[in-house]
């Protein structure tokens, strides 16, 4: 972080240190008062591109909070939203004088419609409803006016309680169907018995809803209200909650400290939904999915905690812990029985967020793919494992086995560290600038890779889609400037080219009595190519352009809210890639391939059916018309069948370490089974083989080059 804000930062602790407080509620006003104060100082001097709190940011920020609140408009009604509107050019007030009027009015008033709605959905699912009846419901929620009265606000709810009944209504005729087909003997059930077991499902659902809205608190709430105002500022900016700072960790590392299940809320109950293989609730083999924990003691505790009817927040905070600790779980089986079991927590790495690597065999030749899902790293210690030091394993694994070509997969890679994208940058080119980055008002701050070690100096493609973001754009472009690799992908990338810090707000409080703050996730800094021109909205284009399934959906970050602009810079001093003979006719050569591609025109053609199909707001409530709807895009969609259908020529196989983990790891086996299974059908990995075929290396400079690492 550079030094200026470093001095910021002193300032603004100095300022909240002098603030005296002596309660700690959790769900304290006056501590909603600071966050508001802390933060929206934090963000007018430390924002690469802060805005005016003016009357024009109070009206954006009611506006979102609104929505944020109500998206369907199913509990406010144009009263509340008139009563509303007397704060809409106040907000910018009440953030300098650190009022929450606006907040408690809102609060209380959405705490008393959801006590309504719930009185509302239970009456309405007490009747059947009528699915002969030719009626409409138009799910444009955010152009739909809010509710007048009552009884406007009982037909939208019916409308959409009814469409939802529909749909498990039109499910259960068609099991039913599918059960007399296959056994005569099955006992029919009449229409009205489908509709109540449909409208059962639908209240089940609700319930659920409700269950998760009672588990929410009143700072939950207010964390939604801080970030209706944060994200005024950019999309990126966000206040994080304790719990959810804890989230995104996790995310970032890869890692938690715990007995490695993932726990779902189910009526009450905490419910095991998942076990991570490899971690301690797996190599105990005592729990398994479905099994629900009733209670949790600790090591030192002498009585268990019933979790039953807790929040689910609250419930995990008590089964995770450190390693090495114990926690003992009375838990109740699928079978029924009951059983105390104990586990000793642990470090769990969460394998599906880390790089892993695949041997392709095409002919006489072996290539390898390397699919990166983030640029992980831990944010405690970047010398613990990370994106770049999973990557150069497996291009050693993987070189081990002579291959001939390298893929490395960013599809769906939304970003993460920037240091592990020079890291991974350097392992391709002798050395020079990756990326450049720059602070609001100072010179740009060039980041380079200066070890002149090159692990891989063959053939190189980098496969991108529409949400390759942030990190995966700068690997991206650098390899594309330097025209050491081939980009094969979207039109675009996500276009996210800025830099965000992660500060807890705890470390700015000498003395806190409220607890813990959470945390503010802040844009400080933009980057940019080495060719100096910025990834912000216009991402990176693609050497060979291909259709997929997002190439006419709004969702790259031109789409969203508050982007900050595209601009661009001077380029870094940095020298082209000379390794390559025949560079840009090997991307001719590609994309000649791809316009003649069927399967890529089926692709296409399926991309502009689902933009049609999404862009379809009103659905028929009647059955008769609803299930003709549903025939007829089954009938639209057969010709798409042949996407699945398609099968490349290529074989793939794990590397021998993994094949020996695989022998005592079912779970691991199948998973690199369904990998393998879809990169057999992926028709972007294999146009990335025919490209490494193409790519011919320049081999007089190689061997003029002693650096470069062979082993």
């Amino acid at each position: 972080m550079k030094k200026s804000f470093l001095i910021l930062m002193l300032t603004v602790i100095v300022s909240a240190a002098s603030c005296s407080f002596t309660t700690k509620v959790e769900n304290d006003p006056d501590k909603d008062k600071l966050l508001i104060d802390l933060i929206s100082y934090v963000l007018g001097k430390g924002h690469y591109d802060a805005k005016d709190i003016n009357d024009d940011f109070s009206r954006e920020v009611f506006s979102d909070y609104v929505d944020a609140l109500d998206p369907l408009k199913r509990y406010f009604y144009q009263s509340d939203i008139e009563e509303f509107k007397k704060y809409e050019e106040l907000i910018d007030d009440e953030i300098r004088n650190k009022e929450i009027t606006f907040f408690n009015l809102t609060y209380r008033r959405l705490q008393q419609r959801m006590t309504e709605a719930r009185t509302l959905y239970q009456d309405i699912l007490s009747t059947p409803f009528n699915f002969d009846k030719d009626e409409k419901i138009n799910t444009e929620y955010e152009k739909l006016p809010y509710a007048k009265d009552k009884k406007e606000m009982r037909d939208r709810w019916r409308l959409q309680l009814k469409f939802n009944a529909l749909s498990s209504y039109y499910d259960k005729v068609e099991e039913q169907i599918d059960s007399l087909t296959e056994n005569k003997s099955y006992e029919r059930k009449t229409s009205m018995a489908l509709e109540e077991e449909a409208r059962d499902i639908t209240k089940s659902s609700l319930q659920e809803y409700f269950e998760f809205a009672d588990d929410l608190e009143r700072k939950d709430w207010f964390s939604i209200y801080i970030n209706s105002i944060v994200e005024e500022f950019d999309p990126h900016t966000y206040y994080f909650a304790p719990q959810d700072k804890d989230r995104f960790d996790i995310a970032m590392s890869g890692k938690l400290e715990g007995i490695g299940a993932r726990l779902q809320k189910k009526n009450d109950n905490v419910k095991i939904i998942e076990i991570i293989s490899g971690g301690p609730a797996w190599r105990g083999n005592k729990v398994e999915v479905g099994d629900f924990i009733m209670k949790v003691k600790q090591e030192e505790e002498e009585e268990p905690v019933s979790i039953v009817g807790m929040r689910l927040d609250d419930a995990v905070g008590l089964i995770k812990g450190p390693k090495g600790t114990k926690v003992i779980l009375t838990v109740k089986k699928v079978d029924g029985r009951t059983e105390i079991v104990e586990i000793v927590r642990d470090v769990v790495e969460l394998e599906e967020t880390y790089a892993k690597s695949s041997v392709i065999k095409k002919n006489d030749k072996t290539f390898g793919v390397i699919n990166l899902p983030k640029f992980y790293f831990n944010m405690q210690d970047y010398n613990q494992r990370n994106a770049a030091k999973d990557v150069k394993q497996e291009i050693v694994r993987l070189k081990e086995q002579d291959m001939d070509g390298l893929v490395v997969d960013l599809r769906d890679n939304g970003g993460g560290s920037l240091q592990t994208v020079v890291d991974i940058a350097g392992l391709f080119i002798e050395k020079g600038p990756i990326v450049q980055v720059r602070t609001k008002g100072e010179t740009p701050e060039v980041l380079s890779d200066k070890d002149r070690n090159i692990l891989w100096d063959g053939p190189l493609v980098i496969l991108v889609n529409e949400l390759s973001a942030s990190a995966s754009e700068i690997l991206a472009a650098a390899m594309q400037d330097y025209k050491r690799a081939i980009i094969i992908g979207s039109k675009q990338t996500y276009g996210k080219g800025t830099v965000q810090n992660v500060m807890d707000l705890n470390r700015w409080m000498r003395s806190n009595d409220f607890g813990d703050l959470g945390a503010l996730k802040l844009t400080t800094q933009k980057f940019y190519r080495v060719n100096g021109g910025s990834t912000q909205l216009e991402g990176v284009k693609s050497d060979v352009v291909v259709p997929d399934r997002y190439s006419y959906i709004d969702i790259g970050e031109k789409d969203q809210e508050n982007p900050l602009p595209w601009d661009k810079i001077a380029a870094a001093d940095y020298k082209l890639w000379d390794g390559y003979i025949d560079f840009d006719q090997t991307i001719a050569n590609s994309k000649d391939r791809m316009s003649k591609n069927d399967q890529l025109k089926l692709i296409d053609e399926n991309a502009k059916w689902v933009r049609q199909k999404r862009d379809v707001n009103v659905y028929s409530l009647k059955y008769d018309k609803y299930k003709a709807n549903i025939e007829q895009n089954e009938q639209q969609a057969k010709r798409f069948d042949a996407i699945n259908d398609y099968t490349t020529n290529l074989t793939f196989e794990s590397l021998p370490y993994e094949k020996e983990l695989i022998k005592k790891d079912t779970i691991l086996a199948e998973k690199r089974k369904r990998w393998h299974q879809s990169l057999s059908k992926d028709v972007y990995v294999e146009e990335a083989i025919s490209v490494l075929e193409d790519m011919k290396i320049n081999n007089i400079r190689r061997s003029k080059n002693p650096l470069s690492l062979k082993n």
